[in-house]
């Protein structure tokens, strides 16, 4: 049932677009396997083998570690509301760090300048493969809102507060990895 394809098709690229949720998994070698659901309508198709994530302040920095240590991203969106379908991104990703060139270019390009408190990086992926497969097993759902949490809880923090929370949460992976937080 699975099929492989080697780019993002126009097809694959209205499915992802009407996803609100994302699943991202990383690791390296010998550390932990990182699995993290992402929303807040974060996700842009950048090319037919090349996406990014605007990715939030969280508790922890997992995905950075892993892509500068080894590189391997995998990106999964499931159909929870009309046909069923899961798609996989598989590729090497990279991070675009705050305040930096690439920062400000995807920012700009893809996401109209807006940056959201809390913002702390892109995440670029070069996509090698496309996977798509049945979806038969996911639940339906439906979407009711995103939650306005993180957002809220990062504004009550501010710039400054946030910066302090990276160098004390975000700094090094829970295996020890540095994250490039500086």
């Amino acid at each position: 049932m699975a099929k492989q394809f080697p780019s993002i098709s126009p097809e694959h690229r209205g499915f992802i677009e009407r996803q609100h949720v994302f699943f991202t998994a990383s690791a390296t070698g010998d550390s932990r396997i990182n699995l993290s659901p992402k929303g807040l309508d974060g996700f842009r198709v950048t090319g037919d083998n090349e996406v990014c994530y605007l990715d939030h302040t969280g508790s922890g920095n997992e995905a950075a570690a892993h892509l500068k240590a080894d590189g391997r991203l995998t990106i999964m969106f499931c159909a929870f509301d009309g046909p069923p379908m899961i798609l996989r991104l598989y590729g090497r990703g990279r991070v675009a760090r705050k305040g930096t060139g690439d920062y400000a270019r995807y920012l700009e390009s893809f996401f109209e300048n807006r940056e959201p408190a809390g913002a702390r990086q892109i995440v670029v992926m070069d996509v090698e493969l496309v996977q798509t497969s049945c979806g038969f097993g996911v639940p339906l759902y439906g979407y009711k809102e995103e939650r306005p949490s993180l957002i809220r809880w990062a504004e009550a923090k501010g710039a400054e507060g946030i910066a302090d929370y990276w160098q004390e949460k975000n700094r090094v992976s829970i295996d020890g990895l540095p994250t490039g937080v500086e």
